[in-house]
């Protein structure tokens, strides 16, 4: 079996994380798998499922109590991901949600924000969003246009944001926005913005290769009102904070990797032991068993240098180098194992039905989400030349 091949695990270890993890098991055999299908139909999830969610304490997990959060370390959080990535479930957009959205309004945020928005998020009674890319700009956080003109009490926001996860469901968003543009205090400033405000609009959920139940959709604002009590920390902060908090959002994308490669080698140490080919289990092949024992050598390799930065993350010391690295290099390892695994389905393998083939659909975004994997690489770089090469 996989598990008894596999080094024992650092994390992850205690009673309270096994008894998370059945929580999740339950909840995903209950209240995710059997709705899958319609939701993908839907191109998003029902609002019962959030609800759901938090009644069960699983969004949020590491955020304080007094917030209503679990008030655990991000160890818990990370297994949540991973057990919900083992069983290739994309739809509910609980990880942006929790280990995102809800990070930056308790670091960032004042006392009010914190008391109006946290105890709901965790409850499932408001969905959260963040929206920083723009059409025009991708990446490029620096060269966004999406404008917040200064008004006194207020500001007035024009612009528009793509590629938004959460976005046609969501109730709040974190929006980068361009602060005093065109004068000497121009800067990128965060605010929190709700949708139900006059001139938010969103547009219909995109029709995607993959994550067909995972609503994402472009965010319009014309001419919004945001009160300054809106704003997320200090004017022209914006790109700091996004910056710095990036590196859970790498990290969260490795340890799906992690989840969804160790969902796909189960999946297909089964269907090879049950599947005959010439009159034996195509398990007996000398191929499918050095394909699958490459597969475990790639997923082994990136669980315990994963494993490694969810324990750094836990303790506040986890670097945004080394989370790039894991992003970069889990995902890419990911898109092996599940194109191997695929393989080894042959014809089925490409059958919707089949767990394999959303897996395989799902995990191409990995390598392009919270930054593409070439700024990861970039990243990296920078680090290594620091002090070496001009800024």
């Amino acid at each position: 079996m996989l598990k008894d091949v596999l080094i024992k695990r650092n994390v992850y270890q205690t009673e309270e994380h096994e008894m998370i993890k059945q929580v999740t098991n339950d909840f995903i055999k209950q209240e995710i798998l059997p709705y899958q299908e319609q939701w993908e139909e839907d191109t998003m999830v029902s609002r019962e499922v959030w609800k759901k969610a938090g009644d069960l304490g699983l969004l949020c997990i590491d955020m304080p109590e007094q917030y209503g959060g679990g008030g655990l370390d991000f160890t818990y959080s990370a297994m949540f991901v991973e057990e919900i990535s083992r069983h290739g479930i994309t739809g509910p957009g609980f990880f942006l949600h929790s280990d995102i959205v809800a990070p930056y309004i308790l670091k960032y945020g004042t006392e009010e924000q914190k008391q109006k928005y946290l105890p709901a998020m965790a409850k499932g009674d408001i969905i959260a969003a963040i929206a920083m890319t723009e059409p025009g700009c991708g990446s490029d956080l620096q060269s966004l246009k999406t404008t917040a003109v200064d008004k006194g009490d207020h500001y007035i926001v024009n612009g528009s944001k793509t590629f938004i996860t959460n976005g046609y469901m969501s109730d709040i968003a974190i929006v980068a926005v361009r602060t005093n543009p065109g004068t000497e205090d121009e800067g990128i400033s965060l605010l929190i913005m709700e949708s139900e405000w006059d001139g938010f609009t969103k547009g219909k959920p995109f029709k995607k290769i993959g994550m067909k139940a995972q609503d994402t959709c472009e965010l319009f604002f014309d001419n919004v009102k945001v009160p300054k009590t809106a704003l997320l920390g200090e004017e022209k902060m914006g790109f700091k904070i996004m910056m710095h908090e990036l590196a859970r959002e790498r990290l969260i994308v490795a340890v799906m990797a992690v989840g969804g490669s160790y969902g796909a080698i189960e999946q297909t140490l089964q269907y090879t032991t049950e599947r005959v080919a010439f009159k034996r289990p195509i398990a007996g092949f000398q191929n499918t068993q050095f394909k699958l024992a490459e597969c475990v050598a790639k997923l082994q390799i990136h669980q315990s240098f994963v494993d490694n930065c969810v324990a750094q993350l836990a303790e506040g010391e986890l670097s945004a180098e080394a989370a790039s690295l894991a992003k970069f290099s889990a995902s890419d390892a990911h898109g092996e194992i599940v194109d191997e695994c695929l393989q080894l389905h042959g014809g089925y393998g490409y059958i919707w039905e089949y767990s394999i083939a959303r897996m395989y659909a799902d995990n191409r975004v990995a390598r392009i989400y919270a930054g593409t994997n070439e700024i990861m690489k970039l990243v990296i770089a920078r680090g290594l030349y620091k002090g070496y090469l001009p800024s």
